[in-house]
């Protein structure tokens, strides 16, 4: 069980990193520019909302995992896609996004959990 709460340690430190330090390093100076698609006021709100529903959701999974009684599939299914996303991450950004560590670290620990 103590896995499963790591885990979702992480994803919660994950989902509030993601919120304010992603979103004011990124996605404020993204906002500013106008150019494009960017000009549209529902696109750039669209883009915001986005942003920060991303985050929910990793709350979610982090609720999900933490939740007494999950079902094994499901626990399976959410440290599976962490880990898929942390390692798809680092080749990607070839290791350079800060995030992949937190992503794949939730995602094995949600698997040990699991699988324990």
């Amino acid at each position: 069980m103590i896995w499963l709460w790591l885990s979702a340690a992480f994803m919660v430190t994950t989902a509030g990193v993601h919120s304010v330090l992603g979103y004011r390093r990124m996605m404020v100076p993204l906002l500013r520019g106008e150019a494009g698609s960017l000009a549209n006021p529902l696109t750039r709100r669209i883009i915001r909302f986005a942003w920060h529903a991303t985050s929910v959701l990793m709350l979610i999974s982090a609720a999900a995992v933490a939740w007494p009684g999950t079902p094994k599939g499901v626990l399976i299914v959410i440290g599976g896609g962490w880990l898929a996303s942390g390692l798809f991450d680092a080749a990607y950004t070839k290791g350079r996004h800060i995030a992949w560590p937190a992503l794949a670290g939730a995602g094995i620990l949600a698997l040990i959990g699991a699988l324990a």
